[in-house]
C-alpha cells in the first residue's frame, strides 16, 4: 500500500525551494548587471527586473548592493574551495593524481560563470579595493590545496625538494597563462577540449620531469 504524502511536509519544503530559487536568480542577475554596468551603475531595480522578482524581494535577501556583491564573491570562494578536496594518495601514481588536480583547476578556470564572477570581482577591486580585498584574500587561501598535495608527495619521498608554494605557483601559472588570463583580460575564446588536454599533459610532464624522483614518477 502506497504512502500518502504528508501535506504539511510538502508545504514546508516548497516555500524553501522557491526562496532558494529566487536567491539564486538574484545572484545570477546581479552578476550580469555588475559585469555589464559595473558596481556603481548597476541598480537594484534592474537586478530585480532581470531576476523577475520584486525590488522588495531583492532587499529581503540582500539589504544593500555591498552585501549582494559580497555574496557574489562568496560564490567565487565556494567554487574555489572545492579544489582543496583532492588529497594526496600514496598508493596512486603521481601522474594520475597531479593530472586530476590540474583538471579540476582547469575546469574551474574555463567555466564561463566562474569567469563572470572573477570579472565582477576584478572590476570592483580596481574602483574600490577595500570592498573586495578581504574576500579575494580568502580566495587565495583556497589555492593551498595543490601546495598541500605537493608537500605530502614530497614527504612521501616521491618528489625532489621544492617549496610547495613555489611548485603550486609554477603549475597554476602554466594553466592560467593559456587558459585563464587571455580569456579574462583579452576576450580570447576558451581552449578547445583537445587544447585543454594537451595543456594538462604538458604541465604534468614538465613538472614531474623536473621534480619527480625518477624511480617513483609513475
Amino acid at each position: 500500500m502506497s504512502r500518502i504524502p504528508d501535506p504539511s511536509a510538502v508545504s514546508e519544503d516548497e516555500p524553501q525551494r522557491l526562496t532558494d530559487r529566487k536567491r539564486e536568480a538574484i545572484v545570477a542577475a546581479a552578476t550580469a548587471q555588475f559585469r555589464q554596468h559595473g558596481f556603481q551603475r548597476a541598480s537594484m531595480d534592474a537586478i530585480a527586473a532581470a531576476a523577475e522578482v520584486s525590488k522588495r524581494t531583492v532587499y529581503n535577501h540582500f539589504p544593500s548592493k555591498d552585501e549582494l556583491f559580497a555574496e557574489i564573491l562568496l560564490q567565487l570562494w565556494k567554487r574555489s574551495a572545492a579544489l582543496g578536496q583532492l588529497a594526496y594518495r600514496p598508493e596512486r601514481p603521481l601522474r594520475e593524481q597531479l593530472r586530476e588536480l590540474l583538471a579540476a583547476k582547469l575546469g574551474l578556470l574555463t567555466d564561463t560563470s566562474f569567469l563572470d564572477l572573477v570579472r565582477v570581482a576584478v572590476a570592483e577591486m580596481m574602483h574600490s579595493p577595500d570592498r573586495a580585498r578581504h574576500m579575494v584574500d580568502r580566495l587565495g587561501e583556497k589555492e593551498q590545496g595543490l601546495a598541500d598535495w605537493l608537500r605530502a608527495a614530497q614527504q612521501d619521498g616521491r618528489l625532489q625538494p621544492v617549496d610547495p608554494q613555489y611548485g603550486s605557483a609554477l603549475l597554476q601559472g602554466m594553466l592560467k597563462s593559456l587558459a585563464f588570463w587571455p580569456q579574462l583580460t583579452m576576450g580570447q575564446p576558451p581552449l578547445t577540449p583537445a587544447e585543454g588536454q594537451q595543456l594538462l599533459d604538458d604541465c604534468v610532464e614538465m613538472f614531474l620531469g623536473r621534480f619527480a624522483k625518477k624511480e617513483k614518477c609513475a
